[in-house]
């Protein structure tokens, strides 16, 4: 209901009410009796200023559902000679203008915490091939970061129950997947390739949405396809050092990670876990699937012989790098599953995009990683593939 309160030139009042039913709209005029001359200044004034011009009294009332629960009320005054639409609060500005700096902030964040991770592991990479003890290390630091914060208080632990955990089970299986599959990849190839076939993951998702799922998108979105599923294959034929299992660990976590996003979307509705614990109880359910795998793929006597060979070759600086790359690991998933929290998965997948020229260019520049032209051109042309299908998608 919208109701206005004019006064006109006399101490009367009259009443504008409408009332809305679907599409009609009725309009009734009441006099009201004349108030006393000694209540109008009480009435008219929301401070000690008298306005000598005629007030209005606007109210609305939103109702979604029932007609009988109401979610907002709001009453507002103005002077009769402004228009009868209410003003937006003056903090309104200031708190839209505040959260697009907290969003800057989380993707700027998210970003550099990609970056260094990726760098230093790489690094670890190099002198410790072993990709599966590196992939625990890395669920274990961010599983105890969490199990920490939750004893301490830093951070509030979830409130879960079994049928949390057994929602999240094919969600942690698809992860373990996705993030071994990864580092098998930057084991094998250069950061940089492994990140131009990443990009070519909205063409899993669609082609698995489209066939296993039987969704349907629009032309544009199917179009969006080609110039990243061209651009791909162009960066794979012209890669000076490609390697096929590098190639192929890239190509199934791509497919992993999406199968992640869809458990996570079925699994998780009507589930209030925020995205900090959210990754966090992933992190640990994950944990719990791969250590048993990476021992029986490579083996503590393996490890320990690796190990040896990279502090004699580079020396203790070596642990800090796998310190390093493992808690830069947790921090920019972690960050990037808070951000989900504050913005929409659009502008996460554009986020998405941007994080990966930013990893793409900085690794290049910091390994020297040799680039042809034609190489070059096909990773931007997969990386604004992916930036349209963004576009497409909304």
């Amino acid at each position: 209901m919208i109701s206005a309160v004019k006064q006109p030139s006399t101490t009367a009042f009259v009443v504008n009410d409408i009332a809305r039913t679907g599409l009609f709209a009725l309009r009734r005029k009441i006099s009201l009796p004349p108030l006393p001359a000694s209540t109008l200044p009480s009435l008219l004034c929301s401070s000690s200023r008298l306005s000598l011009k005629p007030m209005c009294v606007s109210s609305s009332r939103q109702v979604v559902g029932s007609r009988d629960e109401e979610l907002q009320f709001r009453c507002e005054a103005y002077e009769a000679d402004r228009s009868e639409n209410v003003s937006v609060p003056a903090e309104e500005p200031q708190s839209s203008t505040a959260q697009k700096v907290k969003i800057g902030i989380y993707f700027a964040t998210w970003w550099a915490l990609n970056v260094v991770f990726n760098i230093y592991n790489k690094k670890v990479l190099n002198a410790f091939p072993f990709p599966w003890l590196t992939s625990t290390l890395s669920l274990a630091c961010g599983s105890l970061i969490m199990l920490l914060s939750w004893t301490i208080r830093i951070a509030e632990s979830p409130k879960t129950d079994l049928d949390f955990w057994k929602s999240l089970f094919p969600v942690a299986v698809a992860h373990t997947i996705g993030h071994v599959a990864a580092t098998v990849s930057m084991s094998k190839v250069a950061v940089s390739f492994t990140h131009i076939i990443k990009s070519g993951e909205p063409a899993f998702s669609v082609l698995v949405s489209r066939f296993l799922l039987g969704e349907t998108f629009p032309v544009s979105v199917y179009w969006s396809l080609l110039p990243i599923i061209g651009g791909c294959a162009l960066a794979a034929a012209t890669e000076l050092n490609f390697n096929m299992i590098g190639f192929m660990g890239a190509m199934i976590s791509n497919l992993a990670f999406v199968f992640r996003n869809i458990f996570s979307k079925r699994g998780m509705k009507g589930k209030s876990v925020s995205g900090m614990n959210y990754y966090a109880c992933l992190s640990i359910m994950s944990l719990l699937i791969l250590t048993p795998f990476a021992i029986a793929v490579e083996g503590p006597q393996v490890w320990a012989a690796g190990w040896e060979t990279a502090i004699s070759q580079i020396g203790p600086q070596f642990i800090w790098w796998v310190a390093a790359q493992s808690v830069f690991y947790h921090l920019y998933n972690q960050v990037s599953y808070m951000s989900l929290d504050e913005i929409s998965p659009l502008t996460f997948s554009i986020g998405n995009t941007m994080k990966r020229i930013s990893v793409i260019v900085s690794s290049i520049i910091i390994f020297h990683t040799p680039v042809q032209p034609i190489n070059a051109l096909g990773a931007a042309i997969a990386i604004l593939g992916t930036f349209l299908y963004s576009q497409a998608k909304q």
